[in-house]
């Protein structure tokens, strides 16, 4: 890479760690960092600790930064590139002045998107999906977000929430923990496989311990992962009969685990096809940890107007 060479960052700021790449224009990665999110800290100490990130990185990278994009989970206003509403894990973090504060720090625009927004940006531009014009796009983490790409482009609805597949009720009675009831993140999350294991068993351990279990045999772990397949396979069937999408890509934690959610998922689906009779493609996520923040760079290209194809190599 030549000092003239150009770069767009893209950062993931998580509840556990920040990840920070720098990407070329054709979103290759050249560099990368990840450190501790110190969430308890506040949001003046989380983007401090992204921003050392890109500095660090600019350090030991002959090139020039074009601009930022940044991942964020929680509700975000993308336009105006704040904060709207984040969890109790993140201090002072609702309301942050995400964008404004990159720019000043930086030089360069900035440019915010929700974390399941960037991680199908990331899919759709480099990933499983990749020149796919019609895509929902579903993370199983924590909780469990969705994401929707129409057209081409990121549909994110006229107040910001498209695509929150995780949130539309129908699937149970079981508490969720937006304050409703019946939500596919009540099974389909890794907090909730933990939860609905512990029921069963009355052995509280992490979905990955659960994850272990099923490969196993455990018949309650099985029964837990059948569970939330089926209801991925539910959430994808209401989204091809609304909206005649028939593309899916899955990230987040619990898709590490595709081998045990991909089974129950496909018989649910081969049992009750969509109305149009077209197949449902469901994809694993391609880029893994890098999603979000190749995402985020993603949108901070297309905002910039970058055409430009440079030859990289990725790290």
């Amino acid at each position: 890479m030549t000092r003239s060479s150009e770069v767009i960052a893209g950062v993931d700021i998580g509840g556990t760690t920040t990840q920070v790449i720098l990407c070329a224009t054709d979103l290759g990665v050249v560099g990368r960092l990840e450190v501790p999110t110190p969430a308890a800290e506040g949001g003046s100490a989380m983007m401090a600790a992204a921003l050392d990130c890109v500095r660090r990185l600019l350090d030991r990278t002959p090139a020039r930064l074009l601009a930022v994009g940044i991942g964020a989970a929680g509700v975000v206003d993308a336009r105006a590139g704040r904060i709207l509403v984040a969890s109790d894990s993140f201090r002072d973090w609702a309301g942050f002045e995400v964008a404004a504060e990159a720019e000043r720090a930086l030089g360069v625009p900035a440019f915010l998107d929700n974390d399941v927004n960037a991680f199908l940006r990331g899919e759709a531009a480099a990933g499983a999906v990749a020149g796919v014009p019609h895509v929902l796009g579903m993370t199983l983490g924590t909780g469990v977000g969705g994401a929707l790409w129409l057209n081409g482009a990121l549909y994110d609805g006229p107040h910001g929430a498209a695509g929150e597949i995780g949130h539309v009720p129908g699937f149970g009675e079981l508490p969720c923990t937006c304050g409703g009831r019946g939500h596919l993140e009540t099974l389909a999350s890794g907090r909730s496989i933990a939860a609905r294991y512990g029921e069963r068993t009355g052995r509280y351990v992490s979905a990955r311990h659960v994850a272990e279990s099923a490969a196993r045999g455990d018949a309650d772990a099985l029964t837990v992962y059948e569970a939330a397949g089926a209801g991925v396979a539910r959430a994808i069937l209401i989204t091809a009969g609304l909206l005649d999408v028939t593309t899916f890509v899955i990230g987040g934690g619990v898709s590490r685990s595709w081998s045990l959610v991909e089974p129950p998922l496909e018989r649910a689906l081969a049992a009750e096809p969509p109305v149009s009779g077209r197949p449902l493609r469901v994809l694993p996520a391609g880029l893994g940890g890098d999603a979000v923040a190749i995402g985020a760079a993603a949108r901070a290209r297309a905002e910039l107007g970058v055409d430009e194809i440079q030859p990289t190599t990725a790290v």
